[in-house]
């Protein structure tokens, strides 16, 4: 195997994963006679996941894999069809039958990025205001698996992506019970009575971080 193989085999999707992957596909539009040939839809799907795992340009993807333009064509036409969100609620299943989720203690928290791309969800990075950026709102069960996410502007704050977050669960969340309780962690950016009357609607035991003044 030459080099180039060789690197293009390290980072094709696993065969299990794209088993779960195919049934999930969207159909492809219809084609006009005399067009190209149609792109191995697995060679898309690597350029896609070289693009996440890398954080590389698309233009950057390998052209041994695919060219960028069509992984970013692809990923387009995906996102649009729901074809991740389903993906992640399929592997959540999976997770859930073979692992188990751990619902006992979930955590939520937000975190800045930056927005290359633009997008109607980006907004005036707080720490550089010169740049655009997003706020990516997570909640993962107790061993850190993302279970819920939204996003928004960076200049959005922390707690007013609570309900949009818990609104987003990529699984269906069992009901809370006194011998089944749920858990949830937070930082001090979530100190407030609104997020805790909100939590208590959702069943949710909340632990919030509270700032305490310093005294040397």
């Amino acid at each position: 195997m030459d080099v180039e193989k060789e690197i293009d085999a390290q980072w094709r999707i696993p065969d299990d994963l794209w088993a779960l992957i195919v049934p999930l596909l969207p159909p492809e539009p219809a084609k006009p006679k005399g067009g190209r040939p149609r792109v191995d839809q697995r060679r898309a799907m690597d350029g896609i996941f070289y693009h996440l795992r890398t954080g590389c340009q698309w233009k950057a993807i390998p052209r041994s894999l695919i060219a960028g333009s069509t992984a970013h064509d692809y990923f387009q036409l995906w996102q649009k069809a729901g074809l991740f969100y389903r993906l992640w609620h399929e592997s959540l299943k999976l997770y859930d039958d073979q692992v188990g989720i751990e619902w006992l203690w979930q955590a939520l928290d937000g975190a800045m990025t930056k927005a290359p791309l633009g997008g109607e969800t980006t907004g005036r990075n707080p720490t550089d205001r010169g740049k655009q950026g997003v706020k990516r709102s997570i909640l993962t069960d107790g061993r850190g698996v993302p279970l819920a996410a939204a996003v928004e502007g960076a200049n959005r704050h922390d707690m007013k992506l609570v309900a949009a977050t818990l609104y987003q669960m990529a699984i269906a969340r069992p009901e809370p019970t006194p011998e089944q309780p749920q858990n949830l962690s937070l930082d001090k950016g979530y100190d407030f009575d609104l997020v805790r009357h909100l939590l208590e609607q959702w069943g949710y035991t909340a632990h919030i971080v509270i700032q305490k003044n310093f005294h040397p």
